[in-house]
């Protein structure tokens, strides 16, 4: 459990309150919060490199929005995302990737101009030389390899290194070299990697970027390839338990300046880094309860809306808005609860809680990315939370006059 609330969220939460009888169920983004992140994440990144956000993590239109001047593009894994991208952030360059591609998805990545194609395999290749020949123009794309290094450890969420549906063997590099040669209607702008995900350790993170960049130069040489980006991807991790002890990005941005070559630019995708902390997830306290000795709290929402603990298979940080009634429990351990029939729908287990009360909120930090899009909304038919852009002015004191809300989320 945290210990207090932000005061913007305080007053935003005030504010829900005041706007209706029901009880809160909502996300709240600081989008403010969320600028200042990506502006230091961009001051710290040495020159050279490019930041692309992975849309993956959340793709809600006023956060791409605020994201947009700090970052040099977005990155799709879906041909869904793609366009939702390019109808949000028209002109801005775009990234494909992810295994699985339809032919349809190849079509609309290369008949839009500023969009480049991760190929996660020969025949993904093949499939995209054919269509690409018929888009009239040459498409650029990146070969996704799924290298094997030793000694660089796992982390919860490997990506290569291993088998995978992700990625190309370097055994299948020169085959694919070779039916790039022959096609014509795409160019090999470089080479993309992404082995980890989760990650915290910052060594281990600029050795695998070090590792990369030694692998492109020698087939740069072996190949005669004349390709000057190397993307390589995202992962970095966040510390749910201890966010103070998350990945460590001015570490490792400091790191990279020792590492960057002069003819080849370092691009990355991070995601979940960069969004994560800007949510909120606010459930209104419904009822308390005693079962077998143990508390629960009854909360309106649950994993329907908020899927990350069960995602991430931790207890998610919370910290208590109290209200006006009087405490039921004082000094207690409690479950947070949502309103599913399901014995899964767990937020926090045995969690300690100075004072408790019907009305009171649970407010759950760390909650922008991979939430609410990766939740299985439409279970029960609950209603969806309200979606609140709290925004990126200080002195707001009147959210509701200047706040927008999307009531169903981003994608349509």
């Amino acid at each position: 459990m945290l210990a207090h609330a932000h005061p913007r969220i305080d007053r935003a939460i005030a504010a829900l309150c005041r706007d209706s009888d029901e009880p809160v169920c909502a996300y709240l983004y600081d989008l403010q919060a969320l600028r200042n992140h990506a502006a230091q994440m961009r001051q710290c990144l040495p020159e050279g490199c490019e930041l692309f956000y992975a849309a993956k993590a959340n793709a809600e239109g006023p956060l791409l929005q605020t994201l947009a001047p700090w970052f040099d593009g977005f990155e799709a894994a879906s041909g869904g995302e793609l366009q939702w991208l390019h109808r949000q952030q028209p002109g801005r360059p775009l990234l494909f990737g992810g295994p699985g591609k339809l032919d349809s998805e190849l079509a609309l990545a290369a008949s839009l101009p500023e969009c480049a194609i991760h190929v996660e395999s020969l025949g993904e290749l093949a499939r995209l030389s054919r269509i690409a020949g018929r888009a009239g123009r040459q498409t650029p794309v990146f070969l996704r390899m799924n290298i094997a290094l030793e000694g660089i450890g796992t982390t919860r969420l490997m990506m290569g290194n291993a088998p995978s549906p992700f990625g190309m063997d370097e055994q299948d590099l020169p085959q694919a070299i070779a039916q790039l040669r022959q096609s014509p209607s795409l160019r090999l702008q470089g080479f993309h990697f992404h082995l980890m995900s989760h990650q915290h350790d910052v060594e281990l993170q600029l050795t695998l970027v070090r590792a990369y960049l030694e692998r492109v130069l020698s087939w740069r040489s072996t190949y005669q390839l004349d390709i000057t980006v190397l993307n390589a991807g995202g992962g970095f991790g966040v510390n749910y338990a201890d966010p103070a002890a998350s990945f460590d990005w001015p570490r490792f941005c400091a790191g990279l300046r020792q590492l960057r070559h002069d003819d080849i630019r370092l691009r990355f995708e991070p995601g979940r880094y960069v969004s994560a902390s800007c949510g909120y997830y606010v459930m209104e306290v419904l009822d308390i309860k005693r079962s077998h000795g143990a508390y629960f709290a009854i909360a309106r929402g649950g994993t329907h809306h908020f899927r990350t603990p069960a995602a991430q298979g931790h207890d998610h940080p919370f910290f208590v808005r109290r209200g006006q009634k009087r405490p039921l429990i004082e000094g207690q351990r409690v479950t947070l609860v949502g309103q599913l029939c399901t014995p899964k729908d767990v937020l926090a287990r045995a969690q300690p809680i100075a004072a408790l009360a019907p009305g009171d909120h649970l407010v759950f930090p760390l909650a922008g990315a991979y939430a609410w899009n990766i939740s299985h909304q439409q279970f029960l038919m609950h209603p969806p939370p309200r979606m609140i852009f709290l925004p990126e002015v200080d002195e707001v004191q009147d959210f509701p006059a200047r706040w927008s809300e999307h009531a169903e989320g981003a994608m349509p």
